[in-house]
């Protein structure tokens, strides 16, 4: 399994609008595929300039809500090239208005796993 926080009624709702039974030419059931586009699945074709991207962060006027998962794993998607302390870093340059957060314990899919917890926090940060 991909996320071992996964509710078990959350995983067959998401199996059910995530997933298809393939049908044989015969008409038999097949196995199961996934609906999500795997171009998902690869990077952009667009350079990543680290200079550019925070020269437009800066240009961010509003308040900026981050919210991670206590257990999400950058370095499953970036290896070493990227860590979380850089990412934060970089945070630090998009505004002096940035509220952070951590869900513990969550993942990359933190409204899967803490969906109430990441409710409330983004109807606290956008009440009047």
């Amino acid at each position: 399994m991909n996320n071992p926080l996964l509710r078990p009624h959350f995983a067959s709702w998401l199996a059910q609008h995530w997933s298809r039974q393939r049908v044989s030419a015969d008409g038999t059931l097949g196995r199961y595929e996934i609906l999500g586009d795997p171009v998902h699945k690869h990077g952009t074709p667009l350079l990543y300039q680290r200079d550019e991207v925070l020269e437009c962060w800066k240009l961010i006027t509003a308040p900026v809500l981050w919210v991670e998962g206590s257990q999400t794993e950058l370095s499953r998607w970036w290896g070493t090239r990227y860590t979380k302390a850089e990412f934060h870093e970089r945070l630090n340059v998009v505004t002096a208005d940035v509220r952070r957060e951590v869900l513990n314990p969550a993942g990359h899919m933190l409204h899967h796993d803490q969906p109430e917890a990441l409710a409330a926090l983004l109807e606290s940060f956008l009440a009047p």
